[in-house]
């Protein structure tokens, strides 16, 4: 009869090959997706099951001085209050080509030095109306970082909100200047919080948590170091794994102009969920507040 110790390497060697499979899959759609990874975990628990990060047990962004494997266990579908512990005033950055030409021109962000205090003002104004948000250092400065440098580049001028989900994810999604979902800046980078508050073992991982209503977070294909430039702002309270990146929140002002679009639904198209708002929206201009 197997021992438990057995037991449990075997269930880990086919997680592995099923997370290798998942893997190739995204690769090859090459597509940012939220969503179908909540679904996935949705079903799994509700078989009594557990997964392990969908990032496969990497380690959290080379910017954090915070190591996962120091991360205590965090409660199940509860997301982190906060940083267990506080970064440095500076860290650095791991920013790394993926390999696909940009949707858009974008250099490379410094990762050098990179602040971990204090907050950013980005201005989105779009066709339906303004959208202020602000962006959280503390929690995530490798994140700010990227958003700050490529809305200074201009690279989210005139891009359209592509996704837009009203059912289950409440959430609106933009960043690729081709409005397809597939674009991004060219480069990529680790999750930060609330990823790196957890164990690389850790099944909470595979837990969805609560995204509060006005947070903003960052899109990913579920694969290690796949943050780009799609971010997805959510306008109610929506379940998902803690394996997307908040770095921010929405003012008042941009949830009225997201509730809005949402009120026109989507058209359904996406497998992921959603699909495009039947009230286009477009960012026209995104600014840093001086």
């Amino acid at each position: 009869m197997p021992t438990n110790e057995q037991r449990r390497q075997a269930a880990k060697r086919k997680l592995e090959r099923q997370l290798e499979h998942r893997a190739e899959r995204a690769r090859k759609r090459k597509q940012m997706t939220i969503g179908a990874s909540a679904l996935g975990v949705v079903l799994v628990v509700a078989a009594g099951a557990f997964i392990y990060s969908l990032t496969n047990g990497d380690d959290a962004s080379e910017g954090s001085d915070t190591s996962t494997a120091a991360a205590e266990k965090q409660t199940p579908g509860v997301m982190p209050a906060g940083r267990s512990q506080a970064l440095p005033a500076t860290v650095d950055c791991a920013y790394t080509p993926d390999g696909t030409p940009p949707a858009k021109p974008a250099n490379l962000p410094a990762g050098t030095g990179v602040s971990a205090e204090g907050t950013v003002t980005v201005n989105l104004d779009s066709d339906q109306g303004p959208i202020g948000l602000t962006l959280d250092r503390a929690k995530s400065p490798c994140t700010v970082n990227s958003m700050v440098s490529l809305v200074q580049q201009g690279y989210l001028n005139d891009t359209p909100c592509h996704r837009l989900s009203t059912s289950g994810l409440k959430i609106l999604q933009c960043g690729d200047p081709t409005g397809m979902g597939t674009g991004g800046p060219g480069y990529g980078y680790e999750n930060e919080f609330p990823t790196d508050q957890y164990n690389p073992d850790d099944p909470n991982l595979g837990e969805p948590v609560t995204y509060p209503r006005g947070t903003i977070a960052m899109a990913n294909t579920g694969q290690p170091g796949s943050n780009g430039s799609q971010f997805f702002l959510v306008y109610d309270d929506s379940p998902l794994p803690p394996m997307y990146t908040v770095f921010g929140t929405i003012s008042d002002e941009g949830l009225a102009t997201i509730e809005k679009v949402a009120a026109a639904g989507d058209d359904g198209s996406m497998s992921a969920g959603g699909g495009k708002p039947n009230l286009p929206i477009k960012i026209t201009t995104a600014s840093v507040a001086a």
